[in-house]
């Protein structure tokens, strides 16, 4: 088949200029184990397939019509849920949906906007495709967020919360930080993964998300995700939560380009999942027990593994030589993501799978140590 050949004499100078994100790959082979997109290694609740099932089976005639435009049930739910009002409450197709909708009603302004150096690779895309000046700021030497590096002008802070593809969490000090030197800049935190990070004080569960800071704080705004801790991925569900004025900036924004962002299935299959909490709860606390012990396995191997609040971990071989060692996974059927990028080209940032999965990773890395000390000889 020839080459495919794009003319690119009709579209605009944006069209032309851009650099989309890579998403991670999703290669179709048997038996392959699949570590490296953060996907929940675990299905969502049943009752979603049920909620899906019932629009379908019952309700299907209704598909003719169009979906609530504002997801009023899903809505509902969520606020019940962070105990909040549902005017602090914004939904769209998927948390990138989202995104791409703060940067248009909080970021087009004169002054720049500040992001980590080391994050989630989608914020560049963003502000190149809005025309939004990002200044990147560097992580620390540990790949630790410091608030202090972000004292000077700007018109807002996106920070990932736990960071990608690092893992490591931002305290709600710093948070509140951030957000009390920079008052007239919103703060957004990128919570995609927040639901699997712990921190334990005594016996009890440490707050760690953000939401709870939004009625302190008038210029927070955080956004989630049901593609990791709710295994709805396929489902293209993303929310925000914030204060009221700044729940309806997006709403006006959304309005002005996708007035029907989520379809019937999708905000019923959601709803049914915000509902069932024994079951989140239940998943959640599983992939947590998993990470921690695919850190332990890791750590045996003298991998260096940094202390992840994530459903992933971000690892650095002995050697430090990912970019060969993920080459040898892919041969097995193993994939990982390795990012050919300045100070993290020498780590892996490896989903946390189930427990078959961790072990097949784990003797495929001990095979290929026997097989390198084994050359040596």
């Amino acid at each position: 088949m020839s080459e495919l050949k794009i003319d690119t004499r009709l579209w605009s100078s944006k069209a032309r200029n851009l650099s989309p994100y890579v998403p991670g790959e999703q290669p179709q082979h048997d038996n392959l184990c699949k570590l490296n997109t953060n996907e929940n290694p675990f299905p969502p609740s049943p009752k979603v397939g049920e909620a899906i099932a019932k629009v379908l089976e019952q309700q299907a005639s209704d598909l003719r019509l169009y979906p609530a435009p504002e997801s009023d049930d899903l809505r509902s739910a969520l606020a019940k849920t962070y105990h909040l009002d549902t005017n602090q409450v914004f939904v769209g197709n998927g948390s990138d949906e989202v995104l791409a909708l703060v940067f248009a009603s909080f970021f087009l302004k004169e002054r720049p906007i500040l992001a980590p150096d080391i994050s989630y690779s989608f914020y560049p895309v963003y502000a190149q495709t809005f025309g939004v000046d990002l200044v990147q700021i560097a992580l620390e030497e540990d790949f630790s967020i410091d608030p202090d590096a972000y004292r000077q002008p700007c018109s807002g802070i996106i920070i990932a919360n736990p960071n990608a593809p690092t893992g490591l969490l931002l305290s709600l000090a710093d948070i509140r930080k951030l957000a009390s030197e920079h008052t007239n800049a919103v703060i957004v935190i990128d919570e995609a993964y927040i639901d699997f990070a712990q921190i334990k004080e005594g016996d009890v569960d440490a707050q760690v998300s953000a939401v709870s800071l939004i009625n302190e704080y008038d210029n927070i705004l955080v956004t989630q995700t049901f593609s990791k801790s709710r295994s709805l991925a396929g489902l293209r569900v993303g929310m925000a939560f914030g204060n009221a004025s700044l729940i309806e900036a997006l709403t006006r924004m959304k309005n002005s380009f996708n007035s029907f962002p989520l379809d019937k299935l999708a905000q019923a299959g959601a709803t049914a999942s915000v509902l069932d909490a024994d079951y989140f709860e239940q998943m959640r606390q599983q992939v947590i027990d998993l990470r921690q012990s695919l850190t332990a396995e890791l750590t045996a191997l003298d991998y260096n593994v940094l202390p992840s609040h994530a459903n992933f971990v971000f690892a650095r071989p002995k050697e430090g030589n990912a970019s060969a060692v993920a080459s040898a996974l892919r041969e097995q059927g193993i994939i990982v993501r390795h990012f050919n990028k300045p100070r993290i080209n020498e780590y892996l940032r490896i989903t946390v799978g189930t427990a078959e999965q961790n072990q097949r990773l784990i003797d495929a890395l001990k095979a290929l140590q026997a097989d390198a000390e084994v050359a040596t000889i």
